[in-house]
């Protein structure tokens, strides 16, 4: 039996770590524009909802890198405990942000906000420091959300639900049955997005039916679309990779809305074939990649660094953001030097979670819970 010490000792690929980033600071900027958007059609930064599906792409793929030639070295306990040392710290800081902003967010966007007594809002935390969704019946917001003090953990449960299909039966199948689940979860990822009401794959959120459906469809093709594409991609050489490969996420999650609201069905059309063909492409020229010089590899390091902590911290504060905004019917231009201001502090309050919790943490609980 290899070492748990061995086991943490494969390197990362610096680039996909690097994009990670890149796709979390579009995130938090497009929940930026969203606080000005009337709907979304007329929103800017229009598709950086996709970052989620990019995300699950990206996890696929690393996880299998990870850990596909580790089993029978290692047990299925050791795998999951792996990725709770890895991912569990910061859902527990994350919602311990949320319940430290929760009641200033007490805009006309949440009424119930004011009228939620202390005890149930601390009680709710607790819960969320397990990822265990709540019921409609803890919801303290009014958005119906399954994780209400910090909503974009509702993606942290999928990726640990992907986890745990990966770990007990998917690393298991060969490449051919991988080959038809991924083509199966297409299928039901294309049809989701082009039947929307809405012209999109946005949702997830919630524990009601028709928000599961859309959890698990944007879980099952990008997240077993990245393994596949670990398992049979020849990686080759991609000069600059990091550049170009930022350069098309953040494009790609720029596109204005396509086809308005006559014709839905073409924004549907492209979420789904942005995350069928366009995601594993840039996962895998940056994989392909290799960063070079001091300042790249220090912006990608960085990047890759506060990729995690920004996602699972900002938004909180985007929250009130919103509820500013809304109320005071602020338009983006007079709003511009707040706007600055939040993005600057998702970054900093990421990077302090970074190095005075996260990294600290992690380092505790690998002498703890994954000694060899």
């Amino acid at each position: 039996m290899m070492s748990t010490t061995q086991l943490l000792a494969k390197p990362h690929y610096p680039i996909l770590d690097g994009l990670r980033g890149v796709a979390a600071i579009m995130v938090v900027i497009f929940h930026i524009f969203e606080a000005h958007a009337t709907t979304h059609l007329d929103q800017i930064v229009n598709h950086g909802y996709l970052a989620v599906d990019f995300f699950f792409v990206l996890s696929g793929f690393v996880i299998g890198y990870a850990y596909d030639d580790r089993w029978g070295k290692m047990t299925l306990g050791d795998f999951f405990k792996r990725r709770l040392v890895r991912l569990h710290p910061m859902v527990v800081v994350g919602m311990i942000v949320g319940a430290v902003f929760f009641y200033f967010q007490g805009y006309s966007l949440w009424p119930s906000i004011s009228e939620t007594p202390v005890w149930k809002m601390l009680l709710v935390m607790v819960i969320g420091f397990t990822l265990i969704p709540v019921s409609q019946a803890l919801d303290i917001r009014g958005w119906y959300e399954m994780h209400p003090l910090n909503g974009p953990a509702w993606t942290l449960f999928f990726e640990y639900v992907a986890n745990i299909l990966y770990g007990l039966f998917i690393r298991n199948f060969s490449k051919t049955a991988l080959s038809i689940l991924v083509f199966l979860a297409g299928c039901a990822l294309i049809h989701l997005a082009v039947t929307s009401p809405n012209g999109d794959i946005i949702g997830g959120w919630s524990v009601e039916p028709t928000q599961l459906r859309i959890g698990f469809t944007r879980l099952m093709y990008p997240f077993f679309a990245g393994l596949l594409l670990f398992r049979i991609g020849k990686l080759t050489h991609v000069k600059n990779a990091f550049f170009w490969c930022s350069l098309l996420i953040v494009t790609v999650l720029s596109i204005p809305r396509i086809g308005g609201s006559e014709h839905l069905w073409m924004n549907g059309l492209y979420d789904s074939l942005t995350i069928i063909i366009f995601f594993p492409i840039i996962v895998f020229l940056g994989a392909s990649g290799e960063v070079k010089g001091k300042f790249a590899t220090r912006l990608c390091n960085f990047f890759g660094d506060i990729s995690y902590p920004i996602y699972i911290t900002h938004y909180p504060i985007l929250y009130i953001y919103t509820g500013w905004v809304r109320d005071g019917k602020i338009p983006f231009q007079e709003a511009l030097p707040v706007s600055l201001l939040v993005l600057v502090s998702c970054i900093a309050l990421a990077y302090v979670c970074l190095k005075w919790y996260d990294e600290p943490v992690r380092v505790w609980l690998r002498q703890k819970v994954l000694r060899g």
